[in-house]
């Protein structure tokens, strides 16, 4: 019983975040490790370039700045509203 409980409730989560409308897709992080290995990986998911360098220490690859990032826009002064 144990078993199908588990089974039924990852599948419910995994179902439901795809159904939502894949909000990870939509999250860019400013900084990509690219592996130094036969199949090229790049995983771009690091906010600094510190935990890039991290992760990539003793696996062998670099760090390079995502070309797909694009900061969020600074938000506006409050507009001067005495008039």
């Amino acid at each position: 019983m144990f078993r199908i409980s588990t089974a039924l409730f990852t599948f419910t989560a995994l179902a439901t975040l795809f159904a939502s409308g894949s909000a990870y897709a939509e999250v860019q992080y400013p900084w990509c490790a690219e592996y130094r290995n036969r199949i090229g990986a790049t995983n771009c998911g690091f906010v600094t370039y510190q935990q890039c360098l991290e992760t990539i220490s003793g696996v062998g690859g670099i760090c390079t700045r995502n070309p797909a990032y694009h900061p969020p826009a600074r938000p506006r002064p409050p507009r001067d509203r005495s008039r």
